[in-house]
Formats: structure tokens, sequence, C-alpha cells
């Protein structure tokens, strides 16, 4: 465990005490903004029933946080390590590589959650100007977290996988980038699937991202979606450790 304590605190050193890291919020924070301040020009003098985390999740910007905050904040975990030489002086020491897997998950979570704390500010924001004091609920503030939470541990966990894989930090980028838009674009079949093939449609509901982040942002929690996210996760997970073991087998 202080093993697994120490390159934890090595890793988050890594991202906030560096410019790169504070870069990456600062666009985070910016992209949500912009978000808010679109929804604050459309609720002007038009009431809605939905809550402001429904509305919110439905923007360009949300997705785009998403797609692209997973591929920034992994490329460099595994990639640049190798690149830079260290990788190996890390590897020889005496930890192991559970603990570098599990440590630079852990740190690129940590991250990636306090970059999406400006969103609930931004949410406080939108509710005072909209007058509408029941448009954000606890539930509904938790549950979109939750999903955000869920979703990134998915594509973090991927692209720890793609940064162990290679020494370019661009692949490892591109790969988690292109998977998350391959697999938010899959939900989208289910949708055009016919009737008579109701079990596709169901095996690929699983992967529709957008519309499990409908249910969270709603403060409806979903078990199957849960369990999905969680299962994907730990198999990336698995298949980074594998990765990061094979060097024992050259």
């Amino acid at each position: 465990m202080r093993t697994f304590l120490t390159l934890l605190r090595r890793e988050l050193g890594s991202f906030f005490c560096s410019l790169s890291g504070y870069v990456i919020i600062a666009a985070a924070t910016f992209l949500t903004g912009l978000s808010f301040v679109v929804l604050i020009r459309n609720l002007e003098g038009e009431a809605t029933a939905k809550p402001l985390t429904e509305l919110f999740y439905s923007t360009q910007s949300f997705w785009l946080i998403v797609m692209l905050a997973a591929p920034v904040i992994t490329m460099r975990l595994f990639a640049l390590e190798k690149y830079s030489g260290t990788y190996e002086t890390l590897m020889t020491t005496p930890v192991s590589d559970l603990s570098v897997v599990a440590a630079k998950f852990a740190a690129a979570q940590i991250f990636y959650l306090v970059m999406w704390l400006p969103m609930i500010a931004c949410l406080f924001v939108v509710q005072h100007y909209a007058r509408q004091s029941g448009a954000l609920q606890p539930a509904t503030v938790g549950g979109m977290y939750l999903g955000i939470a869920l979703v990134g541990a998915l594509f973090l966990a991927l692209g720890c996988f793609a940064s162990a894989l290679t020494r370019s930090q661009m692949v490892a980028a591109m790969i988690t980038f292109l998977f998350g838009v391959s697999l938010y674009s899959v939900g989208f079949l289910a949708e055009h699937i016919p009737a008579a093939a109701q079990w596709q449609s169901q095996v690929l509901s699983h992967f529709a991202l957008f519309r499990q982040m409908h249910d969270f942002a709603r403060g409806v929690v979903d078990t199957r979606a849960v369990v999905f996210y969680v299962t994907a996760t730990f198999f990336f997970l698995f298949l980074t450790l594998r990765a990061v073991e094979s060097r024992r087998w050259r």
C-alpha cells in the first residue's frame, strides 16, 4: 500500500505540478463555460421542465470534453516514460507491475474528476440566472457526476492500455480517441436495427453512451450501465497489466 501511495503522489505531481495539467483544466473549463452560456441564452424567455444536467449533457461541448480529455490525460502515462527512458528505471525498482498500473490509473481518474469540478459551479450559476429553483437537484447532479466518472474511467482505462502499447504519445491518443468515437457511434446503431432483430438491439444498447448519460443526467442510476462500465474498465486495466508484464517475456 505504501508503494502504491508513493507512486500515486508521483503521478499526481506530474499532473498538478506541470503547466500541461492546468492547460487541460483551463481548456475543459472554457468549453464547459461556453456550454452554459449557450444554455443561459436558450433559457431566456422559455421555460423548461428538464433538469439543467440533462440540458448540459446534450450539448456538443460536453461530449467534446469527454472524447478529448481521456486521450490527452493518458497519452503520456506510459508512452512518455518509454520515450524519455525513465520507464525502465521505474520498472527496475522494487515495485510491482500492479502497483504501477493502479497508481497511474488512479492519478488519471483523480485528475479527470477534478477537471469536472467547475461544472458544478456553472450549474448553480445557470440555476441562478434561470430563476428555476427546481431545475437543479442533488440527485441529478450526483447522477450526472457518477455518469461522468464511469464513462471517464472506461476511456482512461483504454487510454492506459493504448499508452502501454507504444512509445508515441500521439499514437496512444489517437487509439483512445478513435475508440471513444466508435463506442459513441455504436450506440446509435441500436435505434436503427429492425424490430425483428431484438437481441442485437439489446446488445448494442449496452454501448449507448448517449442514452445511458441521459439516465444519469436525470438522476436515474441504471445498475446495468454501472456493471458495464466497471467491467469494461477492469478489462482494459487487466490488458494494461498484461502489456506491462510482457516486457519480461522479451
